[in-house]
């Protein structure tokens, strides 16, 4: 399994219905493909809240935590044979969203 992370410029405006469009039938392609296993986009404007153990307590900081020009947009989960074959549909996102996409391994089989 491979993790397609897209990252989008942090001031970007929402997704046109053009790209929309695109990233639609990215998704069906997948889906007709028996690779997909999971996608979401990110909510904009939605809650951050990151949870730290240091010392034996737990804190809860609401974000954003860190200044940067661009965030994690959505992600799409995909079985992917190999690396190849994740680079082959992160190519396909990258070029329906305009959007840099990130290929990230998935430790299966455990924990």
């Amino acid at each position: 399994m491979k993790i397609l992370a897209l990252y989008k410029p942090a001031h970007q405006n929402p997704p046109t219905p053009e790209m929309m469009a695109k990233m639609n039938a990215f998704i069906d392609e997948l889906t007709k493909a028996g690779k997909l296993i999971a996608t979401e986009g990110r909510k904009a404007g939605g809650l951050e809240v990151k949870i730290r153990m240091s010392k034996g307590q737990l804190s809860v900081t609401d974000g954003p935590f860190t200044e940067a020009n661009e965030h994690i947009g959505g992600f799409t989960v995909i079985a992917a044979r190999d690396l190849d074959e994740a680079l082959s549909w992160a190519r396909k996102l990258a070029a329906a969203t305009t959007l840099p996409v990130e290929v990230r391994p998935v430790r299966e089989g455990g924990h």
